[in-house]
């Protein structure tokens, strides 16, 4: 198996620090709203490559955290009125959500950065005690240039960097020592959530968060760090040097990074009005297709466009396979027993070639979309070869051969059964009554169940209206 390790800029073949285990750290998203489909890229990418290395017989230790503390965060608690804690609660909920719909496997641990706080200091303390990190009216940063191999995963020259931290200015940033120099601590401002720390009451830096998280839940070294193209620089970066200039060993054998997400043709943003949440994709489209289009639109990366008509063709795509699918499961129960066939001896061949073929394009990097293509050349065999004539020992191992591959990618290839219009009824009352007892996990709950059904609810001042989509 080769994998693209943007350490190297080349393809590697993957060797694990230990035989039969993988770990895995993926950086999550920051919870302060619904997650977006640039989002969901990496979650779908990262979570097909966890199954495939489970396919191979891996036991995977897959880590992916939550930023549970941010500047973002607490201006939207601000706004609202409410506690940081309660936005990135309501918001780590809806993303258990929305990678639910989108057959997303929960990880082995998802550690929120507030609850690994006393790690963190501990960290930080290391860091000072080794003269990698220094103490500034409260405000504690790295020495950038205490670590030699700053630079080496981005390829950038330290000298022309810029400081690699968030947009929101930190107050006593002129007092670095360096403008290359980053936070790893910052004093609290007034009304924002702090802990206390040997150098000031405040919280911890966005970078040193994963390094803290990854090393707790997967140890000093790990074989796989991923996530999108956008956090090679800084944050990628930052927990190079952190991570090493405190473990004094390799961090990450293998980075993996996907590529960005346009909008037809265009960068994402709410500027330009093309910006749209996991949520409102899948009030136009079932999950599945969103699912779908990721892994089959382009190799992961590469740029991916979304636009409707792309979706469209993935709806379209998907359709054909789950129908073959159901075609051959439809003759699973009306099959004969009896002896296979020349002629369906040699089709078994065929699948298990194109089985060979699909895996041949995983090994290649995690090419998924060469792989659903290889699934649709399973399927235009199918159509031509399973027939009602067909034994059921064939029947069955085409039924087993589809699902296995579908299943590997996370497509659900089933059909999903339609709810009756009084079950959608009472499962909307039910979520009003949630609503005004201000049950609120109950009542996302509910609406997500009727997404993954296919209804779409939309609140009005007449009431809940909803409609198939």
């Amino acid at each position: 198996m080769k994998v693209y390790n943007t350490l190297t800029r080349k393809k590697e073949e993957f060797v694990p620090l230990e035989e039969g285990k993988v770990k895995m750290y993926v950086c999550g998203p920051t919870v302060y709203n619904y997650i977006h489909i640039g989002n969901a890229r990496p979650m779908i990418i990262f979570d097909t490559v966890r199954r495939y290395f489970e396919y191979k017989g891996y036991d995977v230790n897959y880590v992916s955290n939550f930023t549970d503390v941010d500047d973002k965060i607490i201006k939207k608690a601000v706004e609202e009125g409410v506690s940081a804690s309660e936005i990135s609660e309501r918001y780590i909920r809806a993303v258990k959500e929305d990678m639910e719909h989108l057959n997303v496997k929960p990880a082995t641990v998802h550690p929120k950065a507030t609850e690994e706080i006393a790690d963190m200091l501990e960290m930080i303390q290391t860091l000072i005690d080794k003269g990698h990190a220094y103490e500034k009216n409260g405000t504690v940063y790295f020495r950038t240039r205490s670590f030699p191999g700053y630079g080496k995963l981005s390829k950038k020259n330290i000298d022309e960097l810029e400081a690699g931290h968030r947009d929101i200015k930190v107050a006593g940033e002129e007092e670095k020592e360096d403008a290359m120099d980053f936070v790893l601590w910052k004093p609290k401002k007034e009304g924002e959530p702090f802990w206390p720390s040997p150098w000031s009451d405040g919280r911890p830096g966005w970078h040193i968060e994963c390094s803290v998280m990854s090393k707790k839940y997967l140890g000093e070294q790990i074989d796989i760090h991923a996530g999108g193209e956008d956090l090679i620089f800084p944050h990628h970066e930052n927990e190079i040097a952190q991570s090493e200039a405190t473990n004094d060993k390799e961090f990450a054998k293998y980075w993996l990074h996907n590529g960005f997400l346009n909008i037809d043709n265009k960068k994402m943003s709410k500027s330009e009005g093309n910006f749209f949440t996991v949520r409102e994709v899948g009030e136009k489209y079932p999950y599945e297709v969103l699912r779908f289009f990721m892994l089959s639109g382009a190799h992961y990366r590469m740029p991916l466009n979304f636009s409707r008509e792309l979706m469209e063709a993935a709806k379209n795509g998907l359709e054909r396979i789950i129908t073959a699918v159901e075609k051959v499961k439809g003759l699973l129960d009306r099959a004969e027993e009896k002896e296979i066939s020349e002629e369906e001896a040699g089709f078994l061949s065929q699948l298990e070639q194109l089985n060979e073929k699909f895996d041949a394009a995983m090994d290649d990097d995690f090419n998924t979309a060469d792989a659903v293509s290889v699934i649709f050349e399973m399927v235009k065999l199918s159509n031509t070869q399973i027939k009602e004539t067909s034994s059921k020992e064939v029947v069955q191992k085409t039924y087993e051969r589809l699902t296995l591959l579908c299943n590997i990618l996370g497509i659900r290839a089933e059909r999903k059964e339609e709810l009756l219009d009084e079950e959608i009824e009472r499962l909307i009352e039910e979520r009003q009554a949630a609503r005004k007892s201000r049950d609120f996990s109950r009542a996302d709950e509910i609406r997500g169940l009727l997404l993954e059904k296919g209804i779409v609810l939309e609140d009005t001042r007449e009431g809940v209206r909803w409609k198939r989509a």
